[in-house]
């Protein structure tokens, strides 16, 4: 028994090299927007920390008062400063609330007793939405749900706020 070898011609050689060649090239072609897709993915986020706003928890009242800061915010690979605020006030059981004040109709940004016709209300200027100092939206004015909540905790006399959920939710 003999075993003859099969020869590969002059075109097969070429189909073979082209097609590894052009595989090898679109492999590599793929690798970047691949690991674009998959690494900002596999990061630890940090959506859950805590700032500290710079407002010392003794002089918090039961007057609303608008507390700015910045946090790192990463997208990808561009890293910003944003501007985050809050109404931080006591309420009547003296325990801190901290208030989004972005409006729950269509975002607009809310202020404390921004209408003389309506005191001691937070008040929206784009469509007149209300709420109360609680954030609970006033019936029958555009708003349908109440002001976010921000997590908060206090540490060494700090306040530190954290996410805002809305009302209800953990």
């Amino acid at each position: 028994m003999s075993e003859e070898k099969q020869q590969v011609s002059r075109r097969q050689f070429l189909n073979y090299t082209l097609t590894g060649v052009g595989g090898f090239m679109a492999a590599g072609l793929l690798i970047s927007p691949i690991r674009m897709a998959i690494d900002p993915v596999l990061k630890p986020s940090t959506a859950g920390e805590y700032a500290n706003v710079g407002l010392a928890v003794e002089d918090i009242t039961t007057e609303p008062q608008r507390v700015d800061w910045k946090v790192d915010q990463v997208d990808g690979w561009y890293e910003s400063k944003v501007n985050k605020s809050a109404w931080v006030f006591k309420d009547d059981n003296d325990e801190i609330m901290a208030l989004s004040p972005t409006c729950t109709h269509l975002g607009c940004v809310v202020s404390w007793e921004g209408n003389e016709d309506h005191p001691n209300q937070f008040f929206c200027p784009c469509h007149d939405g209300r709420y109360y100092k609680d954030g609970t939206n006033i019936a029958g004015t555009p708003p349908t749900r109440p002001l976010d909540l921000y997590d908060h905790k206090v540490e060494n006399g700090m306040l530190y706020l954290g996410k805002a959920h809305v009302r209800g939710e953990a």
